[in-house]
């Protein structure tokens, strides 16, 4: 018997060794009679239906509308912190670049060492190895049929090789006819491909184009922490982008950026004060 009084004890406990919990009738509750005096955290459930408007949720809203202006200058200040840290530690490898792009015998030099009046013409080895890549790169990329190619998975079909060749069709033409720029940035991509060791195409929709556009992206130009090992993994991926007032402000007004007041450069040139996406 005294092992069933224990045993219904530690049942009622709170855990072992715990208080014991008083019975339902004798518990006694004071509610507060407003729902102010509530503690954080703690909700009244009662009968009445209460119809709670939200806004809707917008994944892709433009955090810069919504952010306090102190806000957006302290994230401006560590964005560009961290960038200028991106760049000094590729400071080597730019370094490298710019000595490579001086081999490739466009250039002149009038030296005086290791006499005066010596030939400063550099030998088109690499300039001539950049063109054969480039040429036939672009063969390979750039087709006169197109660059898209479709093939049906599966068992194939009429209905599906139909399918197949409309969609390589119109991706073609999108490509080749209505994107103007993707030929020539892929040439000058192709070019600077085996200088460089790595090159960039960036595709998006764009506002004043009202269309998808490709753009080439020079690897001096996409800056990420030099200790990256890819783009998917990297802390930060930062495009700088070179662009007149004129296109500057055509963006603000179709609401790529925040339309603030542009800020004016030692040069004399206008830039934004916070960058738009964080």
């Amino acid at each position: 018997m005294a092992e069933r009084e224990i045993a219904g004890m530690v049942e009622k406990a709170m855990g072992a060794g715990g208080d014991v919990m008083p019975d339902d009738e004798s518990l006694d509750i004071e509610l507060p009679s407003t729902m102010e005096e509530l503690p954080e955290g703690i909700e009244l459930a009662t009968e009445e239906t209460v119809e709670v408007v939200a806004e809707p949720y917008n994944h892709d809203a433009n955090l810069a509308e919504v952010l306090d202006d102190s806000v957006l200058g302290a994230l401006s200040s560590e964005l560009q912190n961290k960038v200028r840290e991106d760049m000094e530690s590729r400071s080597d490898w730019e370094e490298a670049i710019a000595k490579g792009l001086n081999l490739l015998g466009i250039n002149y030099e009038d030296r005086s060492d290791p006499f005066l009046g010596a030939s400063g013409v550099t030998h088109p080895l690499l300039n001539e190895a950049t063109t054969q890549f480039q040429s036939q790169a672009y063969k390979e990329m750039l087709p006169s049929g197109g660059p898209v190619k479709t093939q049906v998975l599966g068992v194939a079909t009429k209905q599906t090789e139909d399918q197949a060749q409309r969609i390589k069709d119109f991706m073609n033409y999108q490509i080749m006819e209505v994107m103007e720029e993707y030929d020539p940035d892929t040439d000058q991509m192709l070019f600077y491909l085996p200088l460089t060791g790595s090159t960039f195409k960036k595709v998006y929709f764009d506002q004043t184009k009202q269309r998808a556009v490709s753009k080439f992206v020079p690897a001096e130009d996409l800056v990420v922490p030099y200790s990256a090992s890819d783009l998917m993994t990297a802390e930060r991926v930062t495009h700088v982008v070179k662009m007149s007032y004129n296109d500057l402000r055509k963006l603000q007004v179709a609401g790529v950026y925040k339309d603030v007041e542009l800020s004016t450069t030692d040069s004399g040139e206008r830039r934004r004060q916070y960058p738009r996406d964080y």
